[in-house]
Parts: structure tokens; sequence; C-alpha cells
């Protein structure tokens, strides 16, 4: 399958002429949802799901299906998102648009001490490449693609490093860096690169809009 990498927190996955997209928040383009048969939404937070643009996107896509975890269902009911939204949580598996996915994880990572843990799911995606959403949850199974979150209120350096040691994927990319400066891309690049040599592995970031096989 073809990955390709949209601002932020968002990924386009492509295989046999359907398209999955991942976690299209507000800093994503819009056209991360053209064509999209499915998405999955790891959690809540506005970088990662924008209501409004998945009702447009379920207009313009009558059998767009959507899978993610029950808070996130009930903002899209809320909002009235008319695409057809499965609700998953760890351990369960499904097939969506020709893609086979397990659910892995419960919770959001810790953030501010006075606000709760939302939940969070991440997905394994024909058992090839997992996107944890806004947590560090090792999946326990063999990870060839990993997309390891690089920036974030919630996530400090040696946590990352951590986190590529405990998986230790055959490629990581960097997803969750739009907060970055330029000066602070820089800085993942060396991050990823250096681990990348110590693991003999490719870790880097993607170009916003590269496209890779993964």
């Amino acid at each position: 399958m073809e990955l390709t990498k949209f601002t932020h927190a968002c990924v386009r996955l492509e295989k046999d002429g359907k398209v999955l997209v991942i976690d299209p928040g507000a800093f994503s383009e819009e056209s991360a949802l053209e064509g999209a048969d499915a998405v999955l939404i790891t959690h809540e937070h506005f970088d990662h799901v924008e209501p409004e643009r998945l009702r447009a996107a379920a207009a313009a896509e009558p059998g767009l299906s959507i899978w993610t975890c029950g808070a996130v269902a009930s903002v899209l009911s809320d909002a009235g998102v008319s695409a057809q939204v499965q609700t998953v949580r760890h351990g369960d598996a499904f097939e969506t648009a020709g893609f086979r996915v397990r659910a892995f994880g419960e919770l959001h990572a810790k953030n501010h001490p006075d606000l709760p843990q939302v939940q969070n799911v991440g997905f394994l995606v024909d058992e090839q490449l997992f996107y944890a959403g806004d947590a560090l949850t090792v999946p326990g199974v063999e990870v060839h693609t990993l997309l390891v979150p690089t920036g974030g209120p919630w996530l400090k350096l040696a946590e990352m490093i951590g986190y590529l040691r405990e998986v230790r994927p055959e490629r990581a990319y960097s997803t969750h860096d739009a907060l970055y400066s330029e000066a602070g891309l820089g800085l993942v690049d060396n991050w990823l690169a250096g681990e990348g040599d110590e693991q003999k592995a490719e870790f880097r970031r993607l170009a916003i809009g590269e496209t890779v096989r993964v």
C-alpha cells in the first residue's frame, strides 16, 4: 500500500484503488479526504478529527465509513455526520475498504494534570503499519512501519526514543509534528536519523505530500 503524509497527524493509505484516511484533523489539508472510502479516528481532539469536514466528506461520498472510539462516535453523532460510524476498542479486528485493521489501546497519553485522559485507540493496518494516535501504545506484535509522534505537550524526547526502541520497527515516520518551528523540525530530523542509525532502520520525517510504499 502507499502512504501519503499530510500536515500534522493525518495520513492517507491507498491500495487496490481504495482509500483509507487516518486522523484528518484541523491542521491537515482538506484534500486528504477526497475520494476516501473509510476513515479511522484515534481520539476526539481537534487536531485529529474535525466533524464539519467529515460531514462534508460523507455527503460527497455516501458510502464512507468511519471507525473510532465511543467518545468520537458520540461527537460525530451530535454533529450530524451521516456516514456509517462504527465504534471499536482495544482487541477488536475488522475489515474496511479492503484494509484489515486491528485496534490497540484505550487512553490518550497523560497531558495536563487538571484534564482527564480521553479515549484513544490505535490502529494496526494490514499487519504492516501501526498508528497509536496520541499515545505510546506498544501493540506487542511485529510492526513493519510505525507512525511515531515526535512532538506535543504530552511527549518528551526520551519517551519518543524509548518507544522506538521498544517497538523496533523496520521503518518509522514522524507524525504529530505541526507545532514545531523549522529549527524544531531540524531537531526531529536529527533525532530520528540518529536512532535509525542505532537500530539500522529507516527513521525519518516525510515531507508534506510525500508518498512512500509500505
